[in-house]
C-alpha cells in the first residue's frame, strides 16, 4: 500500500511540474503553433518587438521564419499572428478586438469608446453609426471635399514654384479639416477652432505614438501635464460642437456623425460621447492624412504613373470646381493609385481579432480568449501574392489582374464584420483630394531626401516630405514658348 501510495505521489508530482512547465507563461507550449519563446519573464516578446522597431516589422520576420501562422507573447499573454489569405479569410466571421492590444489609445480615447465595445453593444453602436459614412450618405460631403481641396489648390497656386512644401504638414491639416466638418458640422468651419482641434489632437497623438514605441512618461511629468491639458482642451471643443449642433440643427438632411449621438442620447452618455467622437478622430485623422501624403510621394516619383493619372483627372473632371460621387465612380485608375499606396506603404500595419471559445485555425487549436493578430501589411509583402512587392504598380488592382486574387490578400481597412467604418468615406475623401492637387499641380520631391517609413499606430514618413509643386498652367506656357 504504501509502495503504490508513493509511486502515486510520484506520478502526480511529474505531473504537476510538466503541466507547470507546459502551461506557465514562460512556456510557448500553449498550442501547437509554432513560434518564439518569451525572452522575458514577464514582458515577453516586448524586448524583441523593441529590437525590430515595430510590431509590424517583428510580424514580418516572426512569420519569416515560422510560416503563416505563428506565436509570440505580448507581455504575460500567448498572442497567435496570421499572414495569408486563407486564414484571414477563416477569421472573416469574428467582430471582438482584443483590448489589451489597443490598451495605448485608452488614456486618450476612453475606455466607453467603439474601439473597445465588443458583442451585442458593439454591433449595435456600428450600426448607428455605418449609415453615416455609408456610401449612400456620401453624395453630402463630396461639395465639402471639393470646397477643401480647391482652397489648398488656391494656397499653393499663390506660392513660387521652387518653394518647399512640407507634404505631411498640408495633408494632415486638410484630412482633419474635412473629417471635423463631416463629424461635428459647421462648428468647424471657423479656422481658429479648427486649428485648436487639430494642435491639442496631435499632441495626444504623438503620446500615443510615443507609448507603442514603448516611451512611458511618468504622472505628473510636464510632458504627462501637456497631455492632460490638450486632452482636456479637445473634450471641451466636442462637447461645443455638440451643443452647437443641438441648437442649430441643419436645415438640410445632411446628418453628421454627431447627429446619431444626439438622436440616441440613452445610448450615448456624456462621457461616451467623448470616447466616440474621440475614436473617429483616431480611426480617421492620420490613416486619411497620411494616405494622402503617401499617394502624391508615390506619384510624384513615378512620373508614368503621374501622367497616367492626370489624363484620366482631365477626362472626367475637366475643370469642374467640385468633384461628385459620379465622378468618383469612373476614376478607376485613380482607385488603383490609391490601393496600391495603401498596400506598399502598408498604411494600416495590422488588427486583431479574439473569440471567447476555443476555434481551429490553420490546423492548430486556438484557446478562447487568445489575441490573433491579423497581419495585414506582412500579407501585402507575401512576394507570392504580389511579385516584386517593393515596386509601386498601379496595374496590380486592374480589373483584369484582381481576378484570380483572393479578396483576402487587400483588406487594408480590416477584415469585415469589423471593417473600419470610415472606409468607404475615406476613399471618397482622398480621390477628391488628389484629383484636384494633381489636376492643379506637379509634384516634385525635392533632391536629397531619403523617405523612410515608421510603422506605428499608423505608417508615417519618419521625416517630413519636402516637395515643390509647379502649376500645370506654368507648364503649359512653358511648352508653348518652346
Amino acid at each position: 500500500m504504501l509502495i503504490a501510495f508513493g509511486m502515486f505521489a510520484v506520478a502526480f508530482v511529474t505531473f504537476l511540474l510538466i503541466a507547470v512547465i507546459y502551461f506557465y507563461p514562460g512556456s510557448a507550449k500553449v498550442s501547437t503553433i509554432p513560434g518564439l519563446d518569451p525572452s522575458d519573464s514577464k514582458e515577453g516578446n516586448f524586448p524583441d518587438i523593441a529590437a525590430a522597431g515595430s510590431l509590424h516589422e517583428f510580424l514580418a520576420k516572426l512569420h519569416a521564419d515560422h510560416g503563416p501562422i505563428a506565436s509570440f507573447w505580448y507581455g504575460p499573454k500567448f498572442t497567435v499572428s496570421v499572414a495569408s489569405p486563407d486564414l484571414l479569410s477563416d477569421l472573416k466571421g469574428v467582430f471582438d478586438r482584443p483590448a489589451e492590444l489597443f490598451s495605448v489609445y485608452e488614456p486618450i480615447v476612453g475606455p466607453d469608446g467603439i474601439r473597445f465595445t465588443n458583442g451585442v453593444e458593439g454591433r449595435k453602436r456600428r450600426a448607428l453609426i455605418n449609415p453615416v459614412l455609408a456610401h449612400d450618405n456620401l453624395d453630402q460631403f463630396c461639395i465639402t471635399f471639393s470646397q477643401l481641396g480647391q482652397e489648398v489648390v488656391k494656397k499653393l497656386s499663390s506660392t513660387p514654384n521652387d518653394d518647399h512644401i512640407p507634404l505631411c504638414q498640408y495633408s494632415l491639416a486638410l484630412t482633419i479639416k474635412a473629417l471635423a466638418q463631416a463629424a461635428f458640422g459647421n462648428y468647424f468651419k471657423d479656422d481658429r477652432k479648427c486649428y485648436e482641434l487639430k494642435r491639442n489632437y496631435e499632441i495626444c497623438w504623438h503620446e500615443m505614438e510615443a507609448r507603442v514605441g514603448g516611451e512611458l512618461d511618468q504622472e505628473g511629468s510636464e510632458n504627462m501635464k501637456k497631455v492632460d491639458e490638450a486632452l482636456k482642451e479637445l473634450k471641451k471643443l466636442i462637447k461645443e460642437a455638440a451643443k452647437e449642433r443641438q441648437t442649430n440643427p441643419p436645415k438640410s438632411n445632411q446628418k453628421a456623425f454627431i447627429d446619431v449621438i444626439l438622436e440616441n442620447s440613452s445610448t450615448y452618455s456624456d462621457a461616451t460621447m467623448i470616447s466616440e467622437a474621440m475614436s473617429i478622430m483616431v480611426e480617421g485623422f492620420h490613416t486619411s492624412g497620411y494616405l494622402l501624403a503617401w499617394t502624391l510621394y508615390f506619384i510624384a516619383t513615378h512620373d508614368d504613373v503621374e501622367e497616367k493619372l492626370y489624363q484620366e483627372i482631365s477626362k472626367v473632371i475637366g475643370n469642374k470646381e467640385s468633384v461628385s460621387h459620379e465622378d468618383i465612380s469612373k476614376l478607376k485608375y485613380l482607385q488603383q493609385v490609391l490601393n496600391e499606396s495603401m498596400r506598399l506603404s502598408a498604411l494600416i500595419p495590422w488588427a486583431a481579432k479574439v473569440q471567447d471559445l476555443d476555434i481551429e485555425l490553420g490546423g492548430h487549436i486556438i484557446p478562447k480568449g487568445t489575441s490573433v493578430i491579423t497581419a495585414l501589411g506582412v500579407v501585402f509583402q507575401d512576394e507570392t501574392v504580389w511579385p516584386l512587392p517593393n515596386q509601386f504598380n498601379p496595374d496590380r488592382f486592374s480589373a483584369e489582374n484582381v481576378k484570380g486574387r483572393s479578396q483576402f490578400a487587400f483588406q487594408p481597412f480590416g477584415l469585415p464584420q469589423r471593417i473600419c467604418p470610415g472606409n468607404q468615406f475615406a476613399l471618397y475623401e482622398l480621390s477628391i483630394f488628389v484629383s484636384l492637387l494633381v489636376r492643379s499641380f506637379k509634384w516634385k520631391l525635392v533632391e536629397g531626401q531619403v523617405v523612410e517609413s515608421v510603422h506605428h499606430l499608423v505608417t508615417s514618413p519618419k521625416e517630413e516630405i519636402w516637395f515643390t509643386c509647379l502649376k500645370k498652367e506654368d507648364i503649359f506656357e512653358c511648352h508653348k514658348e518652346f
